[in-house]
């Protein structure tokens, strides 16, 4: 039987995909995707992600004035949590008024191009998802 490359390829997806999700008695303690989604694949995580990648360094507040719709407390929730994952640095200026400022770690600037990937993505798609959605309200 000749495998094609369509096939070959498909395989080989097929392969990634087996590596990562794993059977449902090792989940717990083999597959990564779902504990790191869970952590930081929130909408808030990645804008917070994505703003820091625009800028190097930002403050508290000029972070949260650039992510719309964000409360104080859920910022500081998401800062705690990027930085617990070593993705945020949170550095502490001892001056009068204290100054803390926020940026990327080489981990969040690797995340950073990941997720850059899959704004391209959405970009390139949103007008099919768009429709999708549309379709899909209208259905019976």
């Amino acid at each position: 039987m000749e495998v094609t490359i369509v096939e070959n390829q498909r395989l080989e997806v097929q392969k990634k995909i087996d590596k990562i999700l794993c059977g449902k008695a090792e989940v717990e303690s083999c597959c990564p995707v779902k504990d790191i989604l869970a952590r930081f694949g929130d909408k808030w995580s990645i804008y917070t992600i994505l703003t820091l990648g625009k800028q190097e360094k930002l403050r508290f507040n000029e972070l949260k004035s650039q992510i719309s719709g964000v409360s104080q407390r859920m910022l500081t929730v998401t800062l705690r949590s990027l930085e617990e994952d070593g993705l945020v640095n949170r550095s502490v200026y001892p001056e009068i008024p204290p100054r803390v400022e926020y940026s990327l770690t080489p981990l969040g600037q690797g995340l950073l191009l990941q997720l850059l990937q899959l704004a391209d993505w959405a970009k390139l798609n949103i007008d099919q998802i768009l429709e999708a959605r549309e379709r899909y309200a209208h259905k019976s």
